[in-house]
């Protein structure tokens, strides 16, 4: 029997896109969407709604690719789409806020700092594109990736921004500490530094209940004090920055994998 059953075949958009694939990539659009309303609210000189709105675009990146994988919907059109979408959120759009905010008080060395930013993050992404297919990936076996991931690189860029909210001081919005810092992050993001992933944080099992209530306070506290908090976290991903370095290499000494490849996004 060649015909339809109702139930039997999976409905598909007219240009072949999958309906089951349709709410993670209107996830990944809708982050499209919040990151460039940051950069509207940054030329309006709202600054921390221009930086919540960056925040955002990265908790939905953080859940549209599992959500696919939790359908059951990963495609190549979704994986362009992120990587297309994580360049504005994570490259083009904190660049052009923190310059509105204090690099254009320095109008050159501003903004070719803002563009090291952005154009570091479009590489970074570049090259997980270009290793998206590679068959055999250690990091996925270390738990490493290389450099710094885009999303988090977009929160530490804002570190300056989220002291200077919490103290009003203008010593924090100086344009030049700000510029390198900026550039700093930016080569972060395309460095070949192993850094920890989330798959190798994994807690023992007589700690997983602190770990929990510890999590729940850093919700609570990101709704009470959250430039505090996000300072606060930014400054502990610098703390393990080193760590993972120095954790990597021992592992490597043990014989471990030959380089950390993975990027993540």
């Amino acid at each position: 029997m060649t015909g339809d059953i109702p139930g039997r075949r999976e409905r598909r958009l007219p240009s072949g896109l999958t309906l089951r694939a349709l709410a993670p990539n209107a996830i990944t659009a809708a982050a499209l969407c919040i990151g460039l309303t940051g950069i509207r609210f940054a030329i309006a000189g709202d600054f921390e709604k221009s930086v919540m709105a960056v925040i955002l675009a990265g908790m939905l990146d953080g859940i549209d690719g599992r959500i696919a994988r939790l359908l059951k919907a990963q495609s190549r059109f979704g994986a362009e789409l992120d990587s297309l979408a994580d360049a504005i959120n994570f490259g083009v759009a904190p660049a052009l806020i923190v310059y509105l905010w204090a690099l254009q008080q320095l109008p050159r060395l501003g903004w070719f700092a803002a563009l090291a930013f952005a154009i570091c993050c479009v590489l970074r992404l570049a090259r997980f594109n270009a290793r998206i297919d590679l068959p055999d990936q250690p990091h996925k076996l270390a738990g490493f990736l290389t450099g710094v991931p885009a999303p988090v690189g977009a929160g530490l860029a804002f570190l300056p921004m989220y002291l200077w909210i919490v103290s009003g001081r203008n010593e924090f919005a100086e344009p030049l500490p700000v510029g390198v810092w900026l550039v700093a992050i930016a080569f972060l993001m395309i460095s070949s530094v192993p850094t920890l992933s989330w798959g190798r944080m994994r807690p023992r099992r007589r700690f997983r209940l602190e770990v929990l209530a510890v999590t729940g306070l850093v919700v609570a506290a990101l709704l009470t004090e959250p430039w505090w908090t996000l300072a606060g976290i930014c400054l502990l991903y610098l703390a393990l920055i080193p760590v993972g370095a120095v954790t990597y290499f021992r592992i490597k000494r043990r014989g471990g994998p030959a380089q950390p490849v993975g990027d993540g996004h």
